[in-house]
């Protein structure tokens, strides 16, 4: 059997989003491919200080975390990559220019700095966990951009002309998050790390962020809870996650 590289995506596809815990079919899964020697690693959004602990947790040696721009290699951190200064920096200040309450994040950890409480005024506060630093003096201009969190409404987000310049995702209706959105480029740099080959990639999603990660080169799997854009681009859909997808569609290629 040729040495695959399997990439899953955490949430919604590892987990169980009604517990947040590993779907224990999948635990077995993920041992049983390490066991038949294939390489297995996590493909996450998540910023590194949120995926750290579930890696360490399910024993994860390989993780591609912070939308592509970190790479766990072996159990240890190589990479952890901001967005572009630049384009985010141009995005932070166009927002404010319209009015929109703005949270930037300057480092790998929950805390959030903004010039003012408009974000909270208009957002509320943030559903995970969060520390926020309001600083009237605040300017990102010096500082690194992990990502950005702008609180405007979906139905206004034309006014933001330059939206489209830094990767975006909507998870929550009050505000538009910005980070990066280039999972198939982590994929790729940990092949580097790996020695891997782009056509012995596997990738597992389920949700709109896993679009980018969906590379024609791959052979993707949907799981069965998954958006139907993202079943509409991949080779396999297997059935859904807390139905022992992730297991099944493995041995179904007799990967094990």
């Amino acid at each position: 059997m040729n040495k695959k590289y399997f990439f899953f995506d955490i949430d919604g596809t590892l987990t169980d989003n009604a517990t947040k815990e590993m779907v224990p079919s999948a635990m077995e899964a993920v041992k049983k491919l390490r066991k038949a020697g294939h390489f297995v690693s996590i493909a996450t959004g998540r910023a590194n200080y949120k995926a750290e602990s579930f890696r360490a947790k399910y024993g994860f040696e390989n993780m591609v975390c912070n939308g592509g721009h970190g790479i766990y290699y072996e159990g240890a951190l190589k990479e952890n990559r901001p967005i572009d200064h630049e384009k985010a920096l141009a995005v932070y200040r166009q927002a404010l220019e319209l009015g929109y309450g703005v949270l930037v994040a300057i480092d790998d950890s929950p805390k959030v700095y903004a010039n003012s409480f408009r974000f909270y005024e208009t957002a509320g506060i943030r559903k995970e966990q969060t520390v926020y630093v309001v600083d009237e003096n605040f300017d990102p201009a010096e500082e690194l951009i992990y990502k950005l969190y702008v609180a405007i409404p979906e139905d206004e987000e034309e006014r933001l002309t330059l939206k489209d310049t830094v990767g975006h995702l909507r998870f929550q209706k009050e505000y538009l998050m910005f980070q990066a959105d280039e999972k198939k480029d982590g994929i790729l740099k940990m092949l580097e790390y790996a020695g891997g080959k782009i056509e012995d990639v596997v990738v597992f999603g389920d949700d709109y962020n896993d679009l980018c990660m969906f590379d024609e080169r791959f052979y993707c799997v949907a799981m069965g809870n998954a958006c139907d854009a993202l079943k509409e681009k991949a080779d396999f859909v297997a059935d859904k996650n807390v139905e022992d997808g992730i297991y099944k569609a493995c041995e179904l290629h007799n990967w094990f």
